[in-house]
Order: structure tokens, then C-alpha cells, then sequence
């Protein structure tokens, strides 16, 4: 009997740690893929692609030139590889009127269990640490994979942002890094 009453108590313990970790960790992330395929603001140029020129016969000169505005890269990098292998392009991207969004080209890392989009004002060589302050959150990742696109608040100074970083909150861990310095 004095088996019985040290054996129930011992089980239902491991029955709720072993609920609380698989909530916490929720390893069966590392092998989950959530792709996310939106439309790139400013899509990557390959090699193949040819940029028309203009000839003297092609410009008239009774017209001016028409400028189209279009959004443009301003800022573009490399993910850099912190918790989690991660690769990919990010680029902080102008829009026609002012705006900036940030966007995210074949990106390619780990899922994880609870996932945000941080635009930072550190540079992407510091500490991982350093990450998890100052920033701004842009939302939750919305996949581990594909291309994505993260509207930036009118009120955020992009003049500031050196970074975007892909952390998990619920770890405060980096899972990636890139830099998005303006020129």
C-alpha cells in the first residue's frame, strides 16, 4: 500500500512535466514546415534577366521622361545564422509614398514554437542578447519558409533600424539575423 501511495504522486508529476515540456518546447516543430509564398515587393534580379537601355531613338526629346514610382530596396543583407541554421535575403524596402515595409526572399530556417519579426536598432554583428532590447516587433513570423512580406508602422524611424531579426520570445533566443544598414 506504501508502494501505491509513493507511485501515484511520482506518475502524475511526470505525466504534467512531460505536458508542460512538450508545450513549452514543442519539438515537433524541428521537423514541421509552414511555407509562406506572398508576393516580393522588389523581386530578386537574376543573372538572365536583361535591363533594357535607353538609345537616343528610343528617348523622344519633345517629351520628358516619365518616372514611374516604384518600391526599391534601400537597405539589404544576408541572414546570418544565430540559434538555428537560417538562410536567405531580407531587405527593408521604400515604397511610392513614403512608406517601408521589410521582405523576406527565400528565407529558409527552423520552426519553432513561438516565432516574431524584430526590426532592431543594433547592428547584425552583436550578441544574440542584444537583440531581445529596443526593438520593434512586427508580428509573428509567418512561415519558416518561402517569401514573406512585414508592413513597418509609419511611426517607426527607419533611420534607426540596423537589423531584423527572426526571435523566439517564449526562449529569448535569436534564431537569425540580417542587416539592413541604408547606404
Amino acid at each position: 500500500m506504501s508502494r501505491r501511495r509513493f507511485l501515484i504522486p511520482v506518475s502524475v508529476f511526470l505525466v504534467v512535466a512531460l505536458g508542460v515540456g512538450l508545450y513549452l518546447f514543442q519539438p515537433w516543430r524541428l521537423l514541421t514546415v509552414r511555407e509562406t509564398h506572398e508576393a516580393l515587393l522588389v523581386p530578386p534580379v537574376s543573372s538572365s534577366q536583361v535591363v533594357p537601355s535607353l538609345t537616343p531613338e528610343s528617348v523622344s526629346s519633345s517629351a520628358p521622361p516619365v518616372v514611374e514610382e516604384t518600391p526599391r530596396e534601400v537597405a539589404t543583407g544576408e541572414w546570418r545564422s544565430l540559434e538555428h541554421t537560417t538562410t536567405g535575403k531580407a531587405s527593408l524596402v521604400r515604397l511610392p509614398g513614403g512608406a517601408h515595409s521589410v521582405q523576406f526572399a527565400a528565407l529558409n530556417t527552423s520552426d519553432g514554437p513561438d516565432l516574431y519579426v524584430y526590426l532592431s536598432p543594433h547592428p547584425s554583428g552583436s550578441s544574440e542578447k542584444t537583440f531581445g532590447q529596443g526593438f520593434t516587433s512586427l508580428g509573428k513570423l509567418k512561415g519558416n519558409r518561402g517569401d514573406q512580406v512585414y508592413e513597418i508602422p509609419a511611426e517607426v524611424d527607419v533611420s534607426t533600424i540596423r537589423s531584423v531579426v527572426i526571435w523566439c520570445k517564449r526562449f529569448s533566443a535569436g534564431f537569425a539575423v540580417a542587416p539592413l544598414e541604408q547606404a
